[in-house]
């Protein structure tokens, strides 16, 4: 019996891990990524993870800026995949994609769907202080992750657990369901599920906007978008008008004085603040403006607080 033939749509680290995987297990035939894009300072011209990987593999890449007009048409002609498999590719199929592969096209989302469908799933799971989230795979439809769910796996939340580590976690997790799913799809032994919409929530894309930290919330709520946008865009305030961004912090005590008031603990080893529950966070690793990040208690030998220092929205 010959291997599937699986053609494959991804584009960050997320998606690299599930195409190794795949390409172990299958005949990967080709790989769709989004174009390379300019990184850093510099605006150096980069791959994605996807395809740096697919090309150490000898696995041919294909990227377009839209695949509206026919685009990927020749691809599938040319590749005849059984069934396409989608991780974070970025854009929506058309039609012609969705209904060429015999065994459909699976997409593996970062969530438990029907909750949080939308670009930034992993994200607003930890922004929103979930204690629980996974990953689904489903077969795609016309509406972005709308599709019929296939199969789950749960994942616990760490207390402190950045989007950035979580995402690690969910790579592996993701890529053996992904394999587990189309084992079954071509034994016949699933029944895809329906979702209920009435129980769908949304993950919007995240951006920088909603990065500035509000220490009138409460010490949770901090604490989660903390973690929630490390590595990016990570949460910050102003001290003084220069941003200082946050990109780990722990709980601290509770305290009588006024949110965003920031002094250093006792232990001399974080900057405490305070928040609007009466509680505090201490921020762990900072990083000033037009410096490098740093834990905290470095930060301040070059930085001290006073009474006075107060870390605000503007």
């Amino acid at each position: 019996m010959s291997k599937l033939n699986v053609m494959y749509m991804g584009t960050p680290d997320f998606a690299e891990v599930i195409l190794r995987k795949l390409a172990a297990e299958y005949d990967v035939s080709a790989v769709v990524t989004q174009t390379d894009k300019p990184v850093g300072r510099k605006r150096v011209l980069t791959a994605p993870p996807v395809k740096v990987t697919a090309t150490e593999l000898g696995i041919p890449v294909y990227q377009f800026e839209t695949l509206k007009n026919g685009e990927l048409k020749e691809a599938l002609d040319n590749h005849k995949p059984d069934v396409i498999v989608v991780a974070a590719y970025g854009k929506l199929l058309p039609d012609y994609v969705l209904s060429y592969p015999k065994y459909g096209c699976v997409n593996v989302h970062g969530s438990l769907l029907p909750k949080y469908r939308g670009a930034g799933p992993v994200q607003w799971s930890v922004i929103n202080g979930d204690g629980v989230t996974g990953v689904t795979t489903m077969l795609m439809g016309a509406e972005m992750d709308k599709g019929d769910m296939l199969l789950k796996a749960e994942v616990k939340i760490g207390e402190y657990e950045t989007y950035g580590e979580l995402m690690e976690r969910l790579a592996p997790i993701g890529a053996e369901l992904t394999v587990k799913t189309l084992e079954a799809l071509v034994a016949g032994d699933i029944t895809p599920e329906k979702q209920n919409d009435d129980e769908a929530t949304y993950a919007p894309m995240l951006n920088k906007e909603i990065a500035v930290i509000d220490f009138n919330k409460s010490a949770d709520d901090v604490l989660h978008l903390i973690h929630g946008l490390n590595p990016w865009p990570v949460a910050f305030a102003y001290r003084e008008g220069k941003k200082l961004k946050i990109f780990n912090a722990i709980k601290g005590n509770n305290t009588q004085k006024s949110p965003g008031t920031a002094w250093m603990t006792d232990k001399k080893d974080g900057l405490e603040i305070a928040c609007g529950d009466g509680k505090t966070v201490i921020a762990t690793v900072v990083q000033g403006e037009g410096a490098k990040k740093m834990e905290a208690k470095l930060y301040l030998m070059g930085n001290p607080v006073n009474e006075t220092t107060i870390l605000t929205e503007e």
